[in-house]
């Protein structure tokens, strides 16, 4: 039987930023510009669209793998094999240690996402890239994207000038830890500012005026970030003679203990320590040991990381912990919207821990 009304396709609104995107990706074909687009200023002005229009549409062509989204600068124009890269089912781990030495929080997060991504028939592969030579590690990594299609790479413990690099690079980044300043990766990573500030907080209310910060001099983001808000702390009791000292070290027992010698030598020996990550928490442990300091009764001590041993030894270590799964969900959480929307906003995420207090924080009299 013969419908009384014939059938048409119902006339669909499109959207102001739909149709800048049409425009420009018009344009684009045609060959307007070669290698970046004008500023979003410039855009709006060509278009008469607001900042926002021009934005999303930037973000629809981002996701067609016609530009590379690029953090207030020119958004650049990417080459087929580049866009090619859009279409690789290839996320790789960018790395300055094995995945084995990394802490347990940070190893837990990225099995969890690996397997996310094996959901979503996503392949994932480790590329360890040795801290100490940026320019070395830099060629290893442009020479792996040279020979594979790349999705998108996960920057785990690297120095400022390689999240530089990745930051002007058309392949898309999520940073493991924290952006050295004025570079726009999205990252995810501990509050460690607030953390150390926290920390620093702690002491003092308990009445120490003289407290050490005991940190790899690993120029890693999330480590200056400890230093800035352990002072931060001290900063706020001006006048009332407190001073925070921070000892950076190699990672080493020996290197540890030689600056843990001169720091317990000087005039102005602490009274309280936080410690950062749980291998050097144990070295200072057996160093206090040796030395003769009884922790809490002599010396007290703060963990900034977290370690299931530090609730089972006696006393337990006041350290900070996050909630179960909190750091896996939300980096799985990240990944997913990349892979989805090709796209996550360049700006920070971060989780602070909750503060176990254990038992190795004495209050002075």
């Amino acid at each position: 039987m013969t419908s009384p009304h014939p059938s048409f396709d119902i006339p669909k609104r499109v959207s102001l930023s739909s149709q800048a995107a049409i425009t420009l990706r018009k344009a684009i074909a045609d060959g307007v510009w070669k290698e970046s687009l004008p500023s979003e200023r410039r855009l709006c002005e060509m278009l008469q669209v607001s900042r926002p229009t021009i934005r999303t549409a930037l973000h629809l062509l981002g996701k067609e793998g016609l530009l590379g989204i690029r953090q207030g600068r020119r958004h650049r124009l990417l080459s087929r094999s580049t866009q090619a890269a859009r279409d690789s089912r290839l996320v790789v781990l960018v790395t300055s240690q094995p995945l084995a030495n990394l802490a347990l929080v940070t190893f837990e997060g990225i099995s969890e996402m690996r397997a996310h991504l094996a959901e979503q028939d996503f392949a994932t592969e480790i590329l360890v890239c040795p801290a100490g030579n940026a320019r070395a590690q830099k060629r290893k990594i442009e020479e792996f994207l040279r020979q594979n299609s790349v999705f998108c790479c996960v920057l785990v413990s690297l120095g400022e000038e390689l999240q530089q690099w990745f930051s002007s690079h058309p392949v898309s980044a999520l940073v493991l830890g924290s952006c050295h300043p004025k570079i726009k990766l999205p990252s995810l990573d501990i509050d460690q500012r607030a953390v150390c500030r926290h920390a620093a907080g702690v002491f003092l209310s308990q009445g120490h005026r003289r407290i050490a910060l005991v940190v790899p001099d690993s120029k890693v983001a999330g480590d200056l970030a400890s230093e800035q808000g352990f002072r931060d702390a001290v900063e706020q009791l001006k006048g009332n003679s407190a001073a925070a000292v921070v000892v950076r070290h190699n990672g080493t027992a020996r290197h540890i203990s030689a600056k843990l010698d001169a720091l317990f030598d000087s005039p102005q020996a602490p009274t309280g320590l936080l410690v950062a990550k749980p291998q050097h928490v144990f070295i200072v442990v057996i160093y206090l040991l040796k030395r003769g300091f009884s922790v809490p009764d002599t010396l007290s001590l703060i963990a900034r990381d977290h370690d299931p041993l530090f609730e089972i030894v006696s006393p337990p270590i006041s350290h900070y912990r996050l909630e179960k799964d909190t750091y896996s969900h939300r980096l799985s959480r990240l990944m997913l919207q990349m892979v989805h929307q090709g796209y996550v906003a360049p700006e920070p995420s971060l989780i602070f821990p909750k503060y176990a207090a254990g038992g190795t924080v004495k209050r002075l009299e």
